[in-house]
């Protein structure tokens, strides 16, 4: 694997065709029983409606530094609306849809209490196909595949993709030597003949091999029977904690290959097949093998999974795990990352806290506020001045340790879930970019001078003091090793 391709797919074109969906979110809290019925209470607090589907494909390739076209049907409906005119717009998308009269754009609403799915509505029908339509879509299809690197079918058996379609897209992809990458969600994966890659999840393979997917060898026999059935070129069977599992016939002496997956924790699995096809797609559109591709995308899986919610792979924090940089380093960015990832992390619920400081030498006064920050947010965010600033409020002996060694230290703490660098003597132009939900900062201050507290306050955000442990700071530690030393 090789970071550099992630520099080089940027700015990549990928027509993703399938169903395309609206998922909403509905935050609250859930404090008691219905006297109704045992069913919970959910106090609402906020809602958000984000791209689904093949849409969330769409939005993955973005995130990873490609350019999207996003073709599919939508009703005409408030759903389709808001996906059409705003949420593609917002997320730099493409969009191409059918719109059809009478059909309900397929929806999703999940409720959430804390970071808890207590329920989903959905709300779709199939769409059955009719030739106007089906031409329309391959109309549109055709209009863009003339510059297309890669094409991914995103396929949820909601009806765009039906078998005539995937065929005329199949061979006009191919007429051109574009990658086509599928993934599917039905059973009768013939409908795919011609494809570069299939890329079903070990529960789609096992539903169709009637082979248990959980060992490697099960896995690899599953995955060639599967390339045969659907006569694509290759297949990678996604396998969550077992990695993946890749069929080449190009590689047929060599066998199957297995994966070991790269999450080193998981929080959340929503999107992350997503995530893999968009990395998938990019990289064979940079020219990467079939296993090259898998590689790097089974390692953007394992960022996504370490995520809450449905959420995106950045081209960064891709790019710097492939060069194997640790966890504990993802998590140190710029204020313009920042300010991506604390609107991410806000748009799924989450309440960000915000703390900030020179933190130079780490004693257990810091942990017990870090601890205490922590526990009153759900992300917390710490903001280091960098040298020049400590040197400008302290003094020039100071800091005694560099700005990166003191981001290394604190991206290292478990409390802490990112951390970046602001030159100014006040954090104040940080916090107003990140917009925190709650600025924390110990005991030792007052509101009144807490840098920020006024302005996070005006649109309802918190400021909290939290006790500290007595008798710790960097400059009595510093005192008594320059005590130690005269003696």
């Amino acid at each position: 694997m090789d970071a550099s391709f992630v520099e080089k797919w940027q700015g990549l074109r990928v027509v993703v065709v399938g169903d395309v969906m609206l998922d909403r979110f509905i935050y609250g809290q859930v404090e008691r029983i219905s006297p109704e019925a045992p069913i919970p209470i959910l106090h609402f607090q906020s809602e958000k409606a984000m791209l689904g589907g093949a849409a969330n494909v769409a939005r993955n390739v973005v995130a990873l530094g490609g350019r999207a076209v996003l073709i599919g049907a939508l009703g005409q409906d408030d759903g389709g609306d808001l996906i059409a005119n705003k949420l593609t717009v917002q997320e730099g998308i493409d969009g191409s849809f059918v719109r059809i009269a009478g059909h309900p754009t397929t929806l999703k609403t999940r409720y959430v209490s804390g970071i808890h799915q207590i329920m989903r509505l959905d709300v779709e029908r199939r769409l059955a196909l009719d030739i106007a339509t089906a031409d329309d879509i391959c109309a549109r299809f055709a209009a863009v595949v003339g510059d297309a690197d890669a094409v991914v079918l995103s396929d949820y058996d909601k009806g765009v993709l039906s078998r005539e379609v995937i065929r005329r897209i199949v061979g006009l992809a191919r007429s051109r030597g574009v990658p086509i990458v599928v993934d599917p969600k039905v059973r009768d994966i013939d409908r795919y003949a011609g494809a570069t890659v299939l890329t079903p999840n070990a529960a789609e393979a096992a539903m169709i091999t009637g082979l248990d997917c959980r060992q490697d060898d099960s896995a690899g026999i599953a995955a060639r029977r599967l390339c045969e059935l659907a006569a694509v070129e290759t297949v990678v069977v996604t396998r969550g904690a077992q990695g993946m599992t890749i069929w080449d016939p190009a590689n047929r002496p060599a066998g199957p290959t297995t994966i070991a997956t790269a999450a080193s924790e998981v929080f959340d699995v929503s999107g992350a097949g997503d995530t893999v096809v968009a990395a998938l797609a990019l990289a064979l559109a940079n020219g990467a093998s079939v296993t090259d591709s898998a590689s790097i995308a089974n390692v953007a899986a394992g960022i996504a999974v370490g995520k809450r919610g449905t959420a995106v792979v950045r081209a960064r924090e891709l790019a710097k795990a492939l060069k194997g940089i640790s966890g504990s380093d993802l998590k140190i960015v710029s204020n313009t990352e920042a300010a991506v990832t604390v609107a991410d992390w806000k748009a799924h619920g989450l309440r960000v806290g915000f703390t900030n400081g020179c933190f130079d030498l780490i004693h257990p006064g810091h942990i017990e506020l870090l601890w205490r920050a922590r526990a009153a947010c759900d992300r917390l965010v710490v903001a280091l001045n960098t040298d020049a600033s400590v040197r400008r409020l302290k003094g020039s002996s100071r800091p005694v340790q560099r700005e990166w060694a003191r981001s290394v230290v604190m991206a290292a703490i478990n409390h802490v879930d990112l951390v970046t660098l602001f030159d100014e003597d006040t954090p104040l132009e940080l916090i107003q970019s990140l917009k925190p939900d709650c600025l924390i900062k110990g005991a030792d201050y007052t509101i009144d001078n807490v840098v920020g507290a006024d302005f996070v306050r005006t649109y309802g955000g918190q400021v909290l003091l939290v006790p500290l442990e007595d008798g710790h700071s960097t400059t009595s530690i510093i005192s008594r090793a320059n005590v130690g030393a005269a003696a």
